[in-house]
């Protein structure tokens, strides 16, 4: 089982590379974009050497692709296992999703039907990127926009699933499961009562959109009131665990997500004061 890190970080994102380089940003880790340094040499994994001697650094990807029923991409596997390699990072995540079939790649997260047939093959694809990796990953809960019918089980019964069969941890992206829930129509504490809690190592929290209709999941917002009420929910059922703000758009001063990072750790500690 993945061994637990608990504390609090920050995406790494471009317009903080100097701050996190020049100055000492106060967090216990910083998670990457995968696939932003998944390349020969140069300047991102210049910065990435640098960052990671002064910080733990989380590996988060979004292209493994790990419910594409023609099986996983070899090459990338072997990239990604280059730059694991190098990093030695604390966790290795991705998504709950698929992106690409024959060879094209659809660079968005895409829904998987939650059937015995499809958890045949995500958790062979699981089982094969953690031999090629050489370590468990961790799995994240997708933000999802429909339903496929008919279902043999909930998602969350779907990630107990495949945790049981592939030993790996999960990721809970607590904005994903309010989105979701929202637009979908399910009980979000049913959601984050049900999953095997032993096995989640991080949290993501973000914010979202509101689309004509539905949630968007567009991590450009600050983390809204609904998911920290999920949040303070879910951490006392939980282990230790390292929370992240995760922000892609609309990205804001660095000091604007370490007051959102306080809130976290300000939540953290009421609940372990109210456990004690």
């Amino acid at each position: 089982m993945i061994p637990p890190f608990a504390g609090f970080g920050l995406g790494l994102r471009k317009p903080h590379y100097a701050e996190f380089l020049e100055t000492r940003v106060a967090v216990d880790f910083v998670e990457v974009i995968s696939e932003n340094f998944m390349v020969d040499g140069g300047r991102p994994r210049r910065i990435l050497r640098e960052v990671r001697e002064r910080y733990p650094v989380a590996l988060h990807g979004v292209s493994v692709s790990l419910g594409s029923a023609d099986g996983l991409d070899g090459a990338y596997l072997a990239r990604l296992r280059v730059l694991v390699d190098e990093v030695e990072p604390v966790f290795v995540s991705d998504h709950l999703s698929w992106s690409r079939i024959e060879g094209f790649n659809s660079h968005d997260l895409l829904p998987l039907p939650y059937t015995n047939e499809a958890l045949d093959v995500v958790a062979d694809n699981i089982l094969r990127a953690q031999d090629v990796l050489g370590r468990e990953m961790l799995i994240e809960n997708p933000s999802t926009y429909i339903d496929f019918a008919p279902a043999d089980m909930s998602e969350w019964e779907f990630l107990d699933a495949l945790c049981a069969r592939t030993g790996c941890g999960l990721l809970l992206d607590v904005n994903n499961v309010f989105v979701s829930a929202s637009n979908r129509g399910f009980d979000p504490l049913a959601y984050l009562d049900g999953i095997p809690h032993a096995r989640v190592r991080q949290i993501h929290l973000a914010g979202h959109s509101q689309g004509s209709e539905l949630l968007i999941d567009t991590h450009d917002q600050p983390v809204p009131v609904s998911v920290w009420k999920l949040y303070a929910h879910v951490l006392p059922r939980l282990g230790p665990v390292a929370t992240m703000i995760e922000r892609d758009d609309a990205i804001p001063p660095l000091h604007e997500l370490l007051a959102e990072l306080g809130t976290a750790r300000r939540i953290a500690a009421d609940g372990m004061r109210a456990a004690a």
